[in-house]
Parts: structure tokens; sequence; C-alpha cells
């Protein structure tokens, strides 16, 4: 593909990048790496070629230290892009993602806690017959909420046991 327009034979240096400059010499300036100042680096001319650029080249030093040239890339073959066109797209099945329920947890709801009321003790037999009655229901109720609970904490490790 390049052909090769003068023969100097220049040695690289690493850390150097080499160039045709305008006036068509080897020249070669310190590449940007860390430790080096700011700013533009120097140029210096390694080997004076006075090659003549035309238009449409890309002029470059080969790897034997030669000054080489290619023809540069202009637009572009009308047959290649429309042979790329008729190429038929695949087309992708997307797949179905089954969505999993997400279980709500259940805030226990506390109960208002209940006022002691001061009665003036009164000497009557029947007094004393209430407050026993209001502990039993007290107690009856406390019952079922234990169950409910026992309940809950049962579903949970099922639920758990399915996911593994």
């Amino acid at each position: 593909m390049a052909e090769v327009v003068a023969k100097c034979g220049v040695k690289k240096k690493s850390g150097f990048l080499y160039f045709i400059d305008k006036n068509g010499n080897v020249a070669c300036a310190e590449m940007s790496r860390a430790g080096r100042k700011k700013g533009r680096a120097k140029k210096s001319v390694v080997a004076k070629t006075k090659v003549k650029k035309e238009s449409g080249y890309l002029y470059f030093v080969d790897k034997k230290g030669n000054v080489a040239r290619a023809k540069m890339a202009r637009g572009r073959k009308k047959g290649k892009k429309k042979a790329k066109k008729k190429v038929a797209k695949k087309k992708v099945a997307k797949k179905k993602v089954a969505k999993r329920k997400v279980a709500k947890k259940k805030v226990a709801k506390k109960k208002p806690a209940k006022k002691k009321v001061a009665k003036k003790k009164v000497a009557k037999k029947k007094a004393p017959a209430k407050k026993k009655v209001a502990k039993k229901k007290v107690a009856k109720k406390k019952a079922p909420a234990k169950k409910k609970a026992k309940k809950k904490v049962a579903k949970k490790k099922a639920v758990k046991k399915r996911k593994r």
C-alpha cells in the first residue's frame, strides 16, 4: 500500500514521535508522558530530505526509518454501501420475564391502652365479682392474638422454604 519516497534510514528512539514537517524534512518531538512539563514539545530536525508533498497522500516515517506515503481514504465506494443494506438483520426474540409477587408485610396494630378508673371502695359484694369478669374477658382477647402471631411466623417460614 505504501511506497517509499526517500531513503534516509532514521533510527527511532522510544518516547519520541517522528513525522514529516512542512518543509519535507524528518523531524521528531518528545511524546506527552507523565513527568513531562506542560506546553509544546520542542521539535528537532533529524534528517533533511526536502520531500515535496502532494495532496491526497499521507506522509510518514516507516519501520525502516524511510519516508513513505500512502493514499488517503476519501469518500466511500457506492457498491459496498448498497451491499450492506441488503443484509437482513435478525430479529431478537425478547424473553418474557415472570413478575414475582411481593409479599406485603402486615403491621400489627397496637391496641390503645385502657385507662384505669379509680373507684371508691363501696361495701358491696357485687363490685369484686365484676372485676373478675373483666379480667377473664381481657384474658380471652389476648389468647387469639397469640394464635395469630404464631400463624404469621409459620407462614413466613413456609415462604422461606419455597424460595430455597
